[in-house]
């Protein structure tokens, strides 16, 4: 068996980029975590019958995926509000009641995929965000697994099939339908025209500005006339900016009431929600956005409490939300 310090050096270096790949094949950043653990426990058992025939991180992406694929066995996919119903533009419509069955799809730090995943890069950003990840739902596993080991990370057909046990025509065959489905579902490619740097962080400071301040007025010079709001685990959602105003305006916003910290997910920008509960900001969520020139153009708010640690976790220097100088919402 290798000695622990032989081990790491080899493995650790891709430890970011599998994470990444068992997000897109999973929807899910814990269940990702879990599985990456379940693939380096797998890879070091395994190491000394590694003969080095392919390179490791082949090696690992090999295992990676068919850990993966073991567990996508007994788990449903996991959608978005917007993958499973048409939307409301009226803020009035009556929520619909929770669906406890359904595992919905959750948003990634960049801080825990770094640089390192290919899909970060510029020219394939594209390869976390959330409208992708949630396209990829829509694929039976290994549909979802060959487009990503092929599309995204860019592995020949031959290696996709040495990793799958399969054929390369079975491979390319399977590439052709995932393609196919993905185009029968609609456009999963973002308009990524986002605004400089400047134009960036104004925008986004003065959105949080006015989410905190419960100021719908300011808002509507910053969203687009065609934004989308979803907030799994709600299963409705609404379009176009008179519906997202006034159910932000009368449903959510409410001045002291949030708390929103800055952090990035999926390669957008996003906030760590806190909630005013009586004097102190508790976790409550995640909200990521998407921006197209300089406006916001859908705004994933994914209420989920337990998704706050991991962000706190992946990003060491994050500012911990106000507590005893919390005042009560107004």
């Amino acid at each position: 068996m290798p000695s622990d310090a032989e081990f790491a050096a080899l493995t650790e270096p891709f430890r970011r980029e599998l994470l990444a790949h068992c997000y897109r094949l999973l929807g899910s950043v814990h269940d990702a975590e879990d599985l990456v653990q379940d693939t380096y426990l797998r890879a070091w058992r395994a190491f000394d019958r590694f003969e080095g025939r392919s390179s490791v991180r082949r090696w690992l992406y090999k295992i990676a995926t068919m850990t993966c694929l073991t567990a996508l066995e007994t788990r449903a996919r996991r959608p978005l509000p917007s993958g499973l119903g048409a939307p409301s533009d009226d803020h009035r419509v009556a929520m619909a009641p929770y669906e406890p069955s359904v595992s919905w799809l959750q948003p990634v730090p960049d801080a825990l995929i770094g640089a390192d995943d290919p899909a970060t890069i510029v020219a394939a950003r594209t390869g976390v965000r959330l409208a992708f990840i949630a396209a990829l739902q829509l694929l039976p596993a290994r549909q979802r697994a060959v487009l990503t080991l092929r599309d995204v990370l860019a592995f020949r057909t031959a290696e996709v099939a040495e990793m799958l046990s399969t054929t390369d025509a079975a491979v390319d065959s399977t590439l052709r339908r995932a393609r196919t489905r993905l185009a029968e579902a609609g456009p999963v490619e973002e308009d990524l025209s986002e605004p400089d740097e400047d134009a960036r962080r104004t925008l986004l400071d003065s959105y949080v500005d006015a989410f905190t301040r419960a100021d719908a007025k300011a808002l509507v010079s910053l969203l687009r006339a065609d934004v989308q709001l979803e907030m799994p685990p709600q299963p409705r959602w609404f379009t176009g900016r008179p519906a997202v105003l006034s159910f932000l305006a009368n449903r959510v916003m409410r001045p002291n009431l949030w708390h929103l910290v800055p952090t990035s997910a999926n390669s957008q920008p996003a906030w760590v929600i806190y909630k005013n509960a009586g004097g102190e900001y508790e976790p409550y969520g995640i909200q990521v956005v998407r921006l197209i020139g300089t406006r916001i153009a859908h705004i994933t708010a994914f209420n989920f409490p337990d998704l706050v640690p991991t962000f706190e976790r992946s990003t060491g220097n994050m500012p911990m939300p106000p507590t005893s100088r919390a005042g009560q919402p107004e």
